[in-house]
């Protein structure tokens, strides 16, 4: 049994067909389609551009947290300080896929970086 992992997209003829089914439905449903003038709007009154309700409430107290920054950095001075362990000796040979110009792989090697 084979399962679709991807749909596809309805394409633009797809999508018009189906608006216009729904145009008709509607129509036949007793519906009615008024046209309307270019640059009428909605909205009565308009004076100017739509206000947007920022910054309503009141403004906020900030928290001061120097002492916090202040740790962070210790703890990071603390980390730089300290001599990184060597990963030399514990490295192993690693596998490598070696892959055709078509992505197929060809053969496996071990490298030593």
């Amino acid at each position: 049994m084979s399962k679709k992992l991807f749909h596809k997209p309805p394409s633009k003829s797809d999508l018009r067909a189906h608006i216009d089914r729904d145009i008709d439905a509607f129509l036949e449903s007793g519906g009615e389609i008024s046209a309307v003038a270019q640059g009428e709007t909605a909205l009565e009154q308009r004076k100017g551009p739509l206000q947007a309700p920022l910054f309503t409430e009141p403004r906020a107290t900030r928290t001061p947290l120097d002492d916090v920054v202040a740790a962070l950095d210790e703890r990071q001075q603390a980390k730089r300080g300290k001599p990184q362990p060597s990963l030399t000796r514990n490295r192993r040979p690693r596998k490598k896929v070696i892959y055709d110009d078509f992505g197929e792989p060809l053969r496996t090697v071990w490298k030593d970086d």
